[in-house]
């Protein structure tokens, strides 16, 4: 596999790799592209679920299976030994690859495009950001190729795609830890209990000041900034926290844009908000991360935390949906190829928390199942 040294900023959201001239940002504003070498939640029902690692080879066919099987000629050693990631899509590919869905998992998909574009130079793929649930909508209208998600397909959203005769995979890319951040001088404050947080974020909550959370806090107006009901961040923690998925007090700053509560945050002293722990990372000199207490004391947001389940009930993983019409072209066919391919380093150098031992193990499963349906 590559190695890959240089630093994928969060800012790229459109790998336009004809010219390679520059990507677009988060604004829309164009920036100098940069040079590089070259406890999961319950399957949704009707899709199956695939966990991405390196190592699988070209996809044989537009089906799903077709794709299981590449994967399982890879397990069972197929293919060129001496190989390097990415290498298997070996002829040249041009074409477009649209992608949108979720703010969370859109630095990855981006990372993945922009590596992608390194030996696919006429491939333009775009990484959209109209959160989980837009991304679905868009995704079972035939508007979009793959949707990101930081959440599985809902019911709801899976009959909207059978209406249509969408069908698709469902693909474990990496993993997240959800992180509560507040202003980088909040010194007042360096964890919450989960019975806390609920306290905050409830309906109907009429907390305002950082002294209502605890009395032995500072009064200091609480100014709140978060995903949008959009957003599968927002489905997540509205369910682990507040207990019911959507639940949440309306009088905060809503955003699908997770730059946007950075910026929130980071410019109120009594700010708070929550978002991927990518972001975090990108911007650990204006915030900080608060620990959260669940019952067994307080635990820090971080690789090891999310990937041994002990960043409870924060820790999550994400998703890609790539259509299998999309699969039946060979430029979307090799994007999903090469991000499957190269989850893992793609995930540590966009700082993403990657597959644990356990997906591993369970990608191993689904591959038996699915050389045994052959």
């Amino acid at each position: 596999m590559h190695s890959y040294s240089s630093r994928l900023g969060h800012r790229l959201y459109t790998v336009d790799s004809y010219s390679q001239s520059s990507i677009q940002g988060v604004r829309g504003s164009p920036v100098p592209a940069p040079r590089m070498p070259a406890s999961t939640p319950a399957r949704p029902q009707g899709s199956r679920k695939v966990n991405a690692a390196s190592g699988s080879r070209r996809f044989a066919g537009p089906a799903a299976l077709a794709f299981a099987a590449a994967l399982t000629l890879s397990a069972c050693g197929g293919g060129d030994s001496g190989s390097t990631s990415g290498s298997a899509v070996s002829e040249e590919l041009s074409g477009k690859v649209t992608v949108d869905g979720s703010s969370t998992v859109a630095p990855l998909s981006t990372a993945a495009a922009e590596l992608f574009a390194e030996e696919q130079p006429k491939v333009q793929v775009t990484v959209g950001t109209s959160g989980t649930g837009g991304g679905f909508e868009k995704f079972c209208n035939g508007e979009t190729d793959i949707s990101d998600a930081s959440r599985p397909i809902e019911p709801d959203e899976k009959a909207a795609c059978d209406k249509k005769g969408i069908t698709y995979d469902e693909l474990t890319v990496a993993n997240d830890a959800l992180t509560v951040v507040v202003n980088k001088d909040a010194d007042w404050v360096d964890c919450l209990t989960v019975a806390q947080l609920k306290k905050i974020w409830e309906p109907k909550s009429t907390v305002n000041n950082w002294n209502q959370v605890d009395p032995t806090f500072p009064s200091v107006p609480l100014k709140l900034f978060g995903a949008g009901t959009d957003s599968g961040t927002f489905d997540y923690f509205t369910e682990v926290i507040n207990g019911e998925e959507g639940a949440s007090r309306t009088d905060y700053s809503p955003t699908e844009d997770d730059n946007v509560t950075v910026q929130g945050v980071a410019g109120s002293d009594g700010g708070m908000g929550y978002f991927g722990f990518s972001y975090f990372e990108e911007n650990q000199d204006k915030l900080k991360a608060l620990k959260i207490n669940a019952g067994d004391g307080c635990v820090a947001p971080g690789v090891e935390t999310a990937q041994n389940g002990t960043y409870k009930p924060l820790s999550r993983p994400l998703f890609i949906y790539p259509s299998a019409k999309a699969l039946e072209r060979p430029e979307a066919e090799g994007y999903v190829e090469y991000y499957v391919e190269n989850n893992q380093d793609i995930a540590k150098d966009a700082k993403f928390i990657p597959l644990n031992a356990t997906q591993e193990k369970e990608l191993q499963a689904d591959l038996e199942k699915l050389k045994s349906s052959q």
